[in-house]
């Protein structure tokens, strides 16, 4: 009896906050600075995510914690077919989650490494999508701020999706920013001006997919600018380089561009990741406790004052369940159609006494 109760697949509550337990962890696909990227299932639903999980302490020593919090904030606000979207958002004591939305085609950069030449009705469809996607977020207020090919992500239907909200910005109406924020090579030129020049808005974005519609159909950017060019030579760059388009290129795309199944991935990666993973998840229980008890031996001053910081992360992080959310809204507009077909009568009445 017992052997057939613990084959079951565990039952979880649909009130509940999500969290770690909720998911199968399947493979690794991506790592940064401080943050990994793993494939997951949700045991209840089946259905199959990425999961990024960012630990604590390295946001807290490298002062991110600020841009996690304003990332999570500016995706649970966004919802659209071209977009990563966000699914759900939860903490424990050692890390923070996103789950967003699974694409197994890769991005864009992957596919440029590889040497893959895209056709020009191929960058036609995704200049249509990704076009929608910006008109979409400029909507909702938002700048992202990095559009480029190492952003944008296939599904396993060729469709692009607009990923990484790291440096997003929301700017309230009528305001300009000033802030310089993105990848140098795709920043528009008004960026490297902006103090002086009172700011820019949205219209940086559709510079930057301008760049990245010319990289994708030529194999390289129009200007030549690195990380490490000076902002002083990008601007000089800007003045006085002449861009060339391929006489092959139809006269629309020239005139756009001067107007402003398989897991795609590298393939040794998920090896190295196995052997390099310092704090693997499946490790992850038996971890927390070794940290909780030793915690609590904590003396060293610095070792509390990262404990305050790190109880502080805890305390103001935003969870987050679309899911719940979509399911309260049904639930929401069925209520009220039931409550307008009750009494036809009585709202007739009413309507005649007013």
């Amino acid at each position: 009896m017992g052997a057939n109760t613990s084959s079951k697949a565990p039952v979880f509550d649909e009130n509940e906050d999500v969290n770690f337990d909720h998911f199968e962890i399947l493979r690794a696909i991506g790592k940064g600075s401080f943050g990994k990227v793993c494939i997951v299932q949700k045991n209840d639903t089946k259905k199959m995510y990425a999961m990024k999980y960012m630990n604590k302490q390295k946001c807290v020593e490298r002062n991110e914690v600020r841009n996690v919090f304003k990332e999570l904030q500016i995706m649970q606000g966004l919802e659209h077919p071209f977009l990563v979207n966000l699914w759900y958002s939860f903490q424990d004591e050692e890390d923070m989650f996103m789950v967003v939305d699974l694409l197994l085609g890769g991005d864009l950069r992957y596919h440029l490494q590889q040497n893959v030449h895209f056709q020009e009705d191929t960058v036609k469809l995704f200049i249509c999508e990704l076009a929608m996607a910006l008109d979409y977020l400029q909507s909702q207020r938002v700048i992202h701020r990095d559009m480029k090919p190492d952003n944008i992500l296939l599904d396993e239907h060729g469709h692009v999706h607009i990923t990484d909200f790291n440096i997003a910005a929301v700017l309230p109406r009528e305001m300009h920013i000033t802030t310089v924020a993105g990848t140098k090579p795709y920043m528009a030129p008004e960026m490297f001006n902006s103090r002086k020049e009172g700011g820019y808005s949205f219209a940086v974005d559709w510079w930057s997919l301008g760049v990245t519609a010319y990289e994708l159909l030529r194999g390289r950017r129009p200007y030549h600018i690195r990380s490490s060019t000076s902002s002083k030579e990008i601007v000089h760059m800007f003045e006085t380089a002449i861009v060339t388009y391929p006489s092959a290129w139809s006269r629309e795309m020239v005139s756009l561009l001067k107007k402003k199944g398989r897991l795609n991935c590298d393939p040794t990666f998920e090896l190295e990741e196995m052997i390099l993973e310092s704090k693997p998840l499946h490790k992850k229980k038996k971890r927390l406790a070794k940290k909780e008890k030793e915690m609590r031996k904590c003396d060293s001053s610095q070792a509390c004052l990262l404990q305050e910081h790190l109880e502080s992360v805890q305390k103001e992080f935003i969870i987050f369940n679309r899911e719940k959310v979509k399911r309260d809204f049904t639930k929401k507009q069925a209520h009220l159609a039931l409550e307008q077909t009750k009494d036809p009568q009585g709202q007739d009445g009413q309507n005649n006494n007013l």
